[in-house]
């Protein structure tokens, strides 16, 4: 494939003799791979479960390898969201930051959601994950994987990092940062990126980290970490932005995590690559580079930073986030009452018991959502969802949202149809056909061999079909 000249030069002068076999690579073939769901399946229910060619990914306990021949993306449970398609390589970030229900985690450069589903899936509906992206475009690729992969905890927003961090302070207890980059580590997989590569890109994108960086940082509380991330090969974007960022907040240091076969350490050194030499600091042989020519994947790079001081509870200076006054939650159009009567009719008597457990009501227009419980305010964000989307209002009845059927579980509901994945029902129901079945009139929740894919209505015999027309697909 076709190299850019100046990226060959640089990256002979960084590996040296090993430089031949960096450039062999290129030539074989890439690799596929795909992460488990943790919230709704099990790794050794989903090896159980799934028809693929799996081979485990040594250095993620959740992903595997698969075949191409395997198709994943042509099966039913992968609009039930039991797993995510993710380069190998790329599902390491995620992985090493330590996330557990209730704490509040951040995905400050979320889109597509690879990485922030992951970390969702670690909070199993407690406590709180802020998704965002600044491109309006690749938000909503975001936004479609957070409701597939069922996560109710969630908030997603289209904002420049210096505007959330004016209303964060100090509030994150973990923080993701997979910054926009060169895309240098991506060659293989994606020859657009190379054809748009250019040494002036590097640096641009370089200065661009810092600055999310610093948002970053003070956005983290006392005690807390970030997992800083690239897929590039450029020192200047890697050692250099981790070394740019430690000279500038001393109130942080590298937290060494375990490299997997394969993983190398980051080098000190490279941190003034074709510049004058600065201060080094020994602590970036800590970070890890991974390296397509030593492992599976694509090329990687990734540092844990840690805050000094102590964990705390939180704060927002704006206050939390307004739900639906009390006065309003039983009046016809304005309130909850429709969602209220379609839960009585549909759910079983906890599910609801266990939404409002860990939500608050949120209206905007006809549209009810399910806030995260403790939501700090978001006034002047440009907010894409403000948590779970419950529902639309259509003519004092409530439509139940495609989101919601994602965020539950067989046993939640009073209603399904479980239809067999392997049979030619499930795949008319995904492209947006109706079906014949028998049972109580009202709202269905359709499952693939028990887990759930969608909305379905019965009356008089037939299934009306609820999936999304934009999610339909033809098989």
């Amino acid at each position: 494939m076709y190299l850019p000249e100046a990226f060959q030069k640089k990256m002979k002068a960084i590996l040296g003799e090993e430089y031949d076999d960096f450039l062999a690579g290129f030539e074989k073939p890439r690799h596929y791979g795909l992460r488990v769901n943790t919230a709704k399946i099990t790794v050794e229910e989903f090896k159980e479960l799934v028809p693929f060619h799996l081979t485990q990914i040594p250095w993620v306990e959740n992903g595997f390898y698969y075949e191409e021949e395997d198709a994943p993306t042509r099966h039913p449970y992968y609009y039930a969201g039991l797993y995510y398609i993710q380069e190998p390589s790329a599902m390491t970030t995620a992985s090493r930051l330590p996330v557990g229900p209730g704490e509040r985690v951040l995905d400050l450069c979320a889109a597509p959601g690879g990485k922030a589903t992951e970390l969702g899936a670690k909070l199993f509906g407690e406590g709180l994950l802020v998704a965002n992206d600044i491109s309006a475009s690749r938000v909503k690729a975001l936004l479609k994987n957070i409701e597939v992969m069922g996560i109710p905890n969630s908030f997603l927003l289209n904002e420049v990092p210096a505007k959330i961090a004016e209303q964060f302070p100090a509030y994150f207890d973990k923080i993701l940062v997979d910054a926009p980059c060169s895309g240098e580590g991506m060659f293989r997989k994606n020859e657009a990126a190379c054809e748009e590569w250019n040494p002036e890109n590097v640096r641009l994108c370089a200065e661009r980290q810092d600055g999310i960086l610093d948002c970053a940082a003070s956005m983290l509380a006392p005690g807390g970490r970030i997992v800083y991330s690239t897929c590039t090969f450029a020192p200047a974007e890697n050692e250099g932005s981790m070394t740019r960022f430690l000279l500038r907040h001393p109130e942080f240091r590298i937290v060494e995590v375990k490299k997997a076969d394969g993983m190398s350490a980051g080098v000190p050194e490279w941190a003034y690559f074709g510049e004058k030499m600065g201060q080094v600091l020994p602590e970036i042989a800590q970070t890890i580079r991974l390296w397509p020519q030593h492992l599976n994947g694509e090329g990687h790079y990734l540092a844990v930073l840690e805050k000094e001081g102590t964990l705390r509870q939180g704060y927002c200076r704006n206050g939390e986030e307004k739900g639906i006054p009390a006065k309003d939650l039983k009046v016809p159009g304005k309130g909850i009452v429709e969602f209220l009567d379609f839960a009585k009719d549909t759910f079983d008597p906890q599910t609801l018991a266990g939404l409002e457990k860990n939500g608050t009501y949120v209206k905007f227009g006809d549209q009810l959502y399910l806030a995260p419980k403790g939501m700090p305010s978001v006034k002047g964000l440009k907010v894409l969802r403000p948590g779970l989307h419950l529902g639309t209002v259509k003519k004092n009845r409530m439509e139940p949202s495609h989101a919601l059927a994602l965020a539950l579980k067989k046993e939640q509901v009073r209603y399904t149809a479980d239809l067999a994945s392997d049979g030619e029902v499930i795949r008319g129901y995904l492209n947006g056909g109706t079906f014949s079945y028998e049972g109580e009139k009202g709202w269905y929740l359709i499952m693939a061999d028990g887990f759930s894919s969608g909305w379905g209505k019965l009356a008089g015999g037939i299934m009306k079909n609820h999936y999304p027309k934009g999610l339909r697909k033809m098989w």
